[in-house]
């Protein structure tokens, strides 16, 4: 409470002291500024390169690049730079790149355009290559075709997914900038910030209504929260859930959506105590997801069962583990580990059971989810040491960890198999708790080639389960991604892909 008044008390300070909320900079109807936490090394996107890691993601947020299909709020394909597409066999795509696109540089973007640049994704990126499957690419004039190694019946999500950015490979990268095809164009960018300027060569047919775009990387929420009150920004994505209520009132407007982003925590099978199950299984059922959902959150999320949420048709149609916290006790002593001395945790051969519990602080909650995480399995007497950092590529990289969480859209391209290649099969980029099931790679398997989209949700929901049963991983919640901004802001709204924020559409009235 004492914290929340102080908060309190430092707004109303601040609106005070900045005039209520004017601000000359955001004034100006030709320049936007944007306070987001979803920017910066910590979410590996400081960059508009997107063969570079996660950087596409900002590409594709901030307006710069644009793929060849999108989607829409539907989670469905639609053509985007592409015209239409042929699905010629098995392992042949023929895709008709649309004659009015340029890029930024004004320089007509063909299907040679289109081939250098995968060409470049696959040679560099570290999840693009495994996620395709592509063995050669055939451009002329304005149809590219694609021939993959064995059937990718996902291929043309996946080339909606920010990687698949089409940006002039001739132009190079100079200073974290790539040259897009989208409403508007870096002209620097930093680790904090990209300044864009509104794109005069833009193919669409809104044309961009701004003339000067400043995204900040603002993480912490107390700092973004007062910048939006103080008018300095005219929008914010990211702010603490807690601090929406402020803005509920004429001066602004919010815009909210759900999507497939889960808070979820890996557990690190290379320890031998988090090898048992049955003490998986005890963190599991400790931790109260509805109690988590509806107070830590606002109830701005759902209590996740599975990866998915239940808006998609392989969401939720799993079962998880019940918050149980006896049942939690008696599985811990299943496997041997009580309280022998009565110190309140519990321990076996002399040593108490201690795990680390490693996350970040650029997306706010995940420390409170592990602080929550901390308290909870204090009850059922296991010792939780947090680790909330920026930094924590570094713990990843030395294996100083038990277990990890972290924030993950798990279906951005709408299909599942996005999720299970790049975070639970064994090898994958991001399977940070080293699962290794010989089941989840057999349903991949069948997965990789079946093209029926109900038969590719029934085996993602088996896959699903598998990974509840072996609790392999610890799925905390789903949230809304929400949007403040200025009463005059429009076209500004929240996408359930977690991609689309900055268009041509954005303007300030």
């Amino acid at each position: 409470m004492r914290k929340i008044f102080l908060f309190v008390l430092l707004s109303m300070l601040s609106l005070i002291i900045s005039g209520c909320g004017e601000n000359s900079a955001t004034d100006n109807k030709e320049t936007f500024t944007y306070g987001t936490v979803a920017y910066g090394p910590a979410m590996e996107n400081a960059g508009t390169d997107p063969h570079e890691s996660y950087c596409g993601w900002s590409t594709l947020r901030y307006g710069i690049g644009e793929t060849l299909f999108k989607f829409n709020r539907q989670m469905q394909l639609e053509p985007w730079i592409a015209e239409s597409f042929e699905q010629v066999d098995d392992f042949t795509i023929k895709i008709k790149i649309r004659d009015e696109v340029t890029f930024s540089n004004g320089k007509k973007v063909d299907a040679a355009a289109v081939k250098k640049c995968f060409e470049r994704l696959i040679s560099i990126h570290d999840r693009a290559p495994k996620d395709l499957k592509i063995d050669s690419i055939d451009a002329d004039g304005q149809f590219l075709t694609i021939h993959s190694t064995e059937k990718v019946p996902a291929l043309l999500n996946y080339l909606s997914d920010p990687y698949g950015c089409i940006i002039d490979v001739d132009a190079g990268i100079e200073n974290k900038i790539a040259v897009g095809t989208g409403p508007y164009k870096a002209v620097k960018v930093t680790d904090t910030e990209i300044e864009l300027v509104r794109n005069e060569n833009y193919w669409g047919e809104i044309k961009p209504q701004l003339e000067k775009i400043f995204v900040k990387s603002i993480t912490d929420g107390d700092t973004l929260t007062m910048a939006m009150q103080n008018g300095e920004l005219d929008a914010a994505q990211g702010l603490p859930y807690s601090s929406l209520e402020l803005f509920e009132n004429d001066q602004f407007k919010i815009s909210q959506t759900a999507t497939s982003r889960v808070y979820q925590a890996a557990f690190n099978y290379k320890n031998e105590i988090l090898q048992d199950v049955n003490v998986r299984r005890a963190i599991c059922m400790a931790i109260d997801k509805n109690q988590f959902a509806q107070v830590l959150l606002n109830d701005n999320g759902t209590p996740a069962v599975g990866p998915f949420p239940s808006n998609l048709t392989f969401g939720n149609k799993v079962i998880a583990q019940n918050f149980d916290i006896e049942g939690a006790k008696n599985l811990l002593a299943q496997a041997g580990w009580i309280d022998s001395d009565g110190d309140g945790y519990v321990d076996k051969n002399g040593k108490i059971l201690e795990l680390r519990w490693l996350t970040y602080t650029s997306r706010q909650e995940l420390p409170l989810l592990a602080e929550f995480a901390q308290d909870s399995l204090k009850k059922i007497g296991i010792k939780l040491n947090v680790n909330a950092t920026d930094n924590y590529k570094n713990f990843l990289k030395s294996g100083d960890y038990d277990i990890f969480s972290k924030a993950i859209v798990t279906a951005p391209t709408g299909d599942a198999e996005y999720y299970f290649t790049g975070h639970i099969l064994p090898g994958a980029v991001d399977n940070a708790g080293f699962y290794d099931s010989a089941e989840i790679v057999q349903l991949e398997n069948i997965l990789h080639n079946t093209f029926d989209s109900d038969e590719r949700s029934k085996l993602a929901i088996q896959m699903s389960q598998k990974i509840l049963d072996d609790c392999a991983l610890f799925y905390a919640a789903h949230l809304k991604m929400s949007f403040v901004m200025k009463s005059n802001v429009e076209g500004f709204t929240a996408h359930p892909s977690d991609y689309y924020e900055i268009t041509s559409e954005l303007l300030k009235k």
